[in-house]
């Protein structure tokens, strides 16, 4: 990594979900497996040719990609204004962190469960290894602010670092971050340490 200009690249996430092996099995039948369509940019993880659609109390959206690999929680990642045509208010929170979260119906042509929680708004987050976090002197689970070069340039505050050495330098926001920045996929970032 390059640094002197300490930057790295922001992708933006659109909805998506990620699977128990039970809901799979619901859903997709007995001994379903996920199918990879493409590796993601995290290693180890996967776009899968699986979709479904979620139902809301006001509305449905259709083709929802499912990611791999199986997690131990069904979790379904949509933004603020997915939640509002669902017409739910899912909370804002860190991956894995569903407790007491909004639930939905989730559907595969005649298959549908509901769960009960797993709906969350992801909150905007950076993937680092120990060695990128000690070259941008940030810390696990630490809130950093972060300016986007856009056409719309934006700075994002509240974002959380993420450390892991099975990580790849990346930060992640979602669709409605996205648009309101005239963000676009391979755009860069930068941490700000002070906002004047």
């Amino acid at each position: 990594m390059n640094t002197a200009t300490k930057t790295f690249p922001v992708a933006i996430s659109a909805r998506h979900i990620h699977v128990s092996e039970e809901d799979l099995q619901a859903l997709f039948g007995p001994n379903a497996t996920l199918t990879k369509d493409f590796d993601l940019s995290q290693p180890g993880q996967f776009a899968a040719k699986e979709r479904v659609s979620i139902e809301g109390p006001k509305g449905v959206l259709h083709n929802v990609r499912v990611l791999g690999p199986v997690r131990a929680a069904t979790q379904v990642e949509i933004s603020r204004t997915d939640a509002m045509k669902l017409g739910l208010t899912p909370p804002l929170r860190q991956s894995g962190d569903i407790e007491s979260s909004a639930g939905i119906k989730l559907i595969n042509q005649e298959q549908e469960i509901l769960i009960k929680q797993g709906v969350i708004i992801a909150q905007a987050h950076i993937h680092m290894t120990e060695k990128d976090a000690l070259a941008l002197d940030v810390q696990n689970n630490e809130l950093v602010s972060v300016e986007v070069d856009s056409e719309r340039p934006v700075t994002f505050r509240g974002v959380v670092v993420r450390v892991s050495n099975e990580f790849s330098l990346e930060m992640h926001i979602d669709t409605d971050e996205a648009n309101a920045g005239f963000i676009e996929q391979q755009a860069e970032g930068k941490i700000i340490r002070s906002l004047t």
